[in-house]
């Protein structure tokens, strides 16, 4: 079996799923190909995308689609485009119906392999305050957006999550917009239109 095939036949978590509020079952969502130039590192996938088994097949994924400037074929294509979280599974909701954190045995499992199989890659988007945290060490999610120029400089975009529920945060930061957004899709058109 090759990578990906190992990590969708992966359980390691299905204990720790099965006692969730949603009490599902591990389906991991493994979206790379070694050759991609442009690595999308997110958190973990939501219910939608655990039951489609395509990453960002929702709302944030639009969101994000949109962000980057390119459309569903180019982001789907496995040849320019993969997609890595720091969880491949949907970690389920708590008792409040909260998104869980991705359970740390995902990346500590899978994280350096993946990785090392896709190298090199010429853009790395950090989505998320768990890829932030484990791609540049940085807790703070706002000042590591903000002080994006250094790492966009090495080609490591760290971007918050696209979620619905940071609608807020994009609206209280205009400068994502107005400066961020144009480099990045800038430098995504360059990347994939290689």
């Amino acid at each position: 079996m090759g990578l990906t095939e190992d990590i969708r036949a992966c359980r390691l978590c299905a204990d720790r799923f099965a006692a969730t509020a949603t009490g599902h079952a591990p389906r991991p969502v493994a979206w790379f190909r070694p050759g991609a130039r442009l690595l999308v590192a997110g958190q973990a996938p939501g219910l939608r995308v655990h039951e489609s088994g395509r990453p960002f097949t929702d709302r944030s994924g639009d969101r994000l689609r949109d962000w980057m400037g390119v459309t569903g074929a180019e982001f789907y294509d496995l040849d320019r485009v993969a997609v890595v979280p720091m969880g491949f599974c949907f970690p389920g909701y708590d008792a409040k119906g909260s998104d869980l954190p991705p359970p740390p045995i995902c990346a500590a499992t899978w994280r350096a392999r993946v990785l090392e199989s896709l190298a090199p890659v010429d853009l790395t988007l950090l989505v998320g305050g768990a890829a932030i945290r484990w791609h540049l060490g940085l807790r703070d999610v706002t000042r590591a957006v903000a002080d994006w120029r250094g790492p966009a400089a090495h080609g490591v975009f760290p971007l918050p999550h696209p979620s619905w529920r940071n609608t807020g945060w994009l609206k209280r930061h205009p400068w994502f917009e107005a400066e961020l957004l144009p480099a990045l899709r800038a430098r995504v058109r360059e990347v994939l239109d290689v």
